[in-house]
């Protein structure tokens, strides 16, 4: 009889916890009922020393306001089907060979080291992009190493002919992913001499289908920053030329600038550029005063959109938004 109700007070208690568990699973956010299944990469603070220091490449990924993490797991799931990580794959085993040879010890901790990288993503796991934290809501920027420069405008590229097939479904929270192919300080000798670098490789990759003569367009996108903490700090700054660059129309001369130095026949259409030319203020965190990052491209006209802006396209076009809202 004691035994029978032990059983049952055991049960009741079971019980209660369910409920209790229930309760506080409904209280809970959207994201934090996955957080405990779903790991995305945490940030990578030396990420704005390193950019201050290098030329980086990446992806800036716009999305909804409040939605950052669950556009990066989204993020990290479409990028690692195109990215190729088989040189780090190569280079970890490696380590892992010349640890085993050491010592037992150094077995057991590469070991370990390879269970806890299958517990974590598969971003993770080919340990290639970097989360670089940022000041602005709606925004997720991943960068790779300063040593690699992988082909990230295909890589792009195939994300959109992958949603056109259909053999990737359209995504939930990414609205734009741009490929970031440099960085550099916002200043005038440095843009230039980035611009120039990746419009060369552009027309030498692509001299058939341009010619001597290139239609180009520019797209500076500033984010507010010129009319925020940039704009007091431009007041209260005695060099007058810290925040120049700022300035859309003195961006946009310095970039022409650079394309016209490549190609001197070049010219402006905004209706239909064959070679584009963005420019992305980053609001990182942890920038010093006086200081702007911006990230460069030079991409195709079948990547961007010239209407109402020239940018990036859309991963899913209103068209298939509003369509997918009737139904």
């Amino acid at each position: 009889m004691v035994e029978d109700e032990g059983k049952k007070e055991e049960v009741l208690t079971q019980g209660k916890d369910k409920e209790e568990g229930e309760e506080k699973s409904e209280e809970m956010k959207p994201w934090e009922q996955h957080s405990a299944v779903i790991s995305i990469p945490r940030y990578d603070y030396n990420a704005t020393s390193s950019l201050l220091a290098n030329s980086h490449s990446g992806f800036l990924i716009t999305c909804p306001i409040k939605r950052e993490k669950s556009a990066t797991k989204e993020a990290i799931g479409i990028l690692e089907k195109y990215i190729d990580s088989d040189h780090d794959a190569k280079r970890r085993k490696t380590c892992v060979e010349d640890a085993d040879k050491e010592c037992d010890g150094s077995r057991e901790r590469a070991a370990n080291e390879h269970v806890n990288s299958e517990s974590s993503t598969s971003m993770e796991k080919s340990d290639i992009l970097s989360l670089v934290k940022l000041t602005r809501s709606g925004l997720v920027l991943f960068k790779f190493p300063f040593d690699k420069s992988p082909p990230i405008v295909d890589i792009v590229s195939q994300v959109f002919q992958s949603l056109e097939s259909g053999i990737l479904k359209s995504p939930l929270w990414c609205n734009r992913i741009l490929p970031i192919q440099g960085t550099c300080c916002l200043d005038e000798k440095e843009l230039k001499k980035i611009v120039t670098k990746l419009v060369e490789k552009f027309v030498n990759s692509r001299q058939k289908e341009t010619g001597n003569t290139v239609k180009f367009a520019v797209g500076y996108n500033r984010r507010g920053i010129e009319e925020t903490e940039m704009k007091n700090l431009q007041k209260s700054s005695s060099d007058s030329d810290a925040f120049a660059l700022l300035d859309r129309n003195k961006c946009f001369s310095v970039v022409a600038a650079a394309v016209k130095e490549v190609v001197p026949d070049s010219m402006v259409d905004l209706k239909d550029p064959e070679l584009c030319v963005l420019v992305e203020v980053l609001p990182l965190s942890g920038v010093p005063d006086k200081t702007a990052i911006v990230g460069v491209s030079v991409l195709p006209r079948a990547l961007v959109s010239t209407k109402p802006r020239l940018c990036i396209k859309a991963l899913v076009s209103d068209t298939k938004e509003m369509n997918k809202k009737k139904k």
